[in-house]
């Protein structure tokens, strides 16, 4: 697909997010989806990139606002109200992001008191340490395309309340671990097991953000970043889900481009992530699933590994032709080269999901807003992808 007929779908696309969700038309009570919204925000974002036309940026810009205070608030069912941070009105419009932010999932969350029901959580409102990254990352590209330090602050707000509510030492001692999902007022774990990728995600998007704010006296994570890379030292970040092998692309995709930047002292996570994300695409691309029928795959998470594969180029370029940033440069090239023969991979996936039969299937319309939202992202990575 040429780049102007990429741009043209996608406009298409996330014309129809907009309408579908209530942001444009904006509706009094739009329907909000932290994850798809952070993937949504760099979508306008790349638009307004390509295009110069400022409804695009308008859009991202507004669709902060509204996630903020959708998902920064209690829901329509809670007897409680206001932010969820507990700030007062006008605080709280101030530090949006202070208490976290809701997942907004269709069911309120599950009480302390009230017993585990794993089928029930996944429908269950709390929020998810993994979903919180991801907005981090779309505030942060909010101020690098603006210009405007303020998106950079309460993602960075948001990092610090995060991680002092999702890490933990555990009672015996030694290194700290972390929640997979908290209530929404971030005062018990729904999920106390640790999420898979949770510790490398939150070490590369804070040092994204330190990155952004290099030396401000205001805001200094250095200690979370600290936290992250015990974490991440027992890490085992071996996955066959395409959805994960993407994030670990997407992962090392700004581990490189952070490799130098202030903020960023750490190398030792790219060989291993790499590592892990080649063992996975073997086992995906081995795994035939792409030959599976329609009602057999779901969109979102083969998108999600487009979207990382989209990203396999600039970054096998950045290690090549920045020998000086990489101490162990040769087998970093060699792990990054070996990432191309996997790139027809994200064709394949766009070619299936672009097929308008396709996506008349249950699992494309039971997924509608994230699948056409990724899908999106798939074809115009380049804000998603940048930090």
């Amino acid at each position: 697909m040429t780049g102007n007929a990429s741009t043209a779908t996608v406009r298409d696309l996330m014309a129809e997010f907009a309408g579908l969700t209530g942001l444009d038309p904006p509706r009094a009570r739009p329907r909000r989806y932290l994850w798809t919204d952070a993937y949504a925000v760099c979508n306008y974002l790349e638009l307004f990139r390509r295009t110069g036309d400022e409804i695009y940026r308008d859009l991202a810009l507004r669709l902060v606002d509204q996630v903020h205070h959708t998902l920064g608030r209690h829901r329509d069912d809670d007897p409680r109200t206001g932010w969820i941070s507990g700030l007062p009105e006008e605080e709280g419009e101030a530090h949006p992001t202070l208490g976290g932010l809701r997942i907004g999932k269709p069911h309120n969350e599950r009480r302390s008191s009230e017993p585990f029901g794993e089928r029930l959580e996944w429908d269950r409102d709390g929020q998810y340490y993994h979903y919180l990254t991801k907005w981090m990352h779309a505030l942060n590209r909010v101020s690098r395309v603006t210009g405007d330090p303020t998106c950079t602050r309460w993602a960075m707000e948001l990092a610090q309340a995060a991680h002092a509510a999702f890490t933990y030492t555990p009672p015996s001692g030694g290194r700290k671990r972390m929640h997979w999902k908290m209530s929404i007022d971030l005062s018990y774990p729904l999920v106390p097991a640790m999420g898979q990728h949770d510790p490398l995600d939150g070490f590369v998007t804070y040092s994204e953000l330190q990155a952004t704010a290099g030396e401000s006296v205001q805001f200094d994570l250095s200690p979370e970043i600290a936290d992250m890379a015990r974490i991440c030292q027992e890490g085992n970040w071996a996955t066959d889900d395409p959805l994960g092998i993407g994030g670990l692309l997407f992962d090392a995709g700004r581990i490189a481009q952070l490799r130098g930047q202030e903020g960023f002292a750490y190398e030792d996570p790219l060989c291993s992530v790499l590592d892990a994300a080649l063992a996975g695409l073997a086992a995906f691309a081995g795994g035939g699933i792409l030959r599976y029928p329609v009602d057999y795959r779901l969109a979102f998470r083969e998108l999600g590994l487009s979207i990382g594969l989209r990203g396999a180029g600039a970054l096998a370029e950045r290690i090549r032709e920045n020998p000086g940033s990489f101490r162990r440069q040769e087998s970093l090239q060699w792990r990054a080269e070996a990432l191309m023969k996997y790139v027809p991979l994200a064709d394949a996936i766009e070619r299936f999901w672009m097929d308008d039969r396709n996506r008349e299937a249950g699992t494309w319309t039971g997924n509608l807003e994230i699948n056409m939202v990724m899908l999106a992202t798939s074809l115009a990575p380049g804000e998603f992808l940048a930090v």
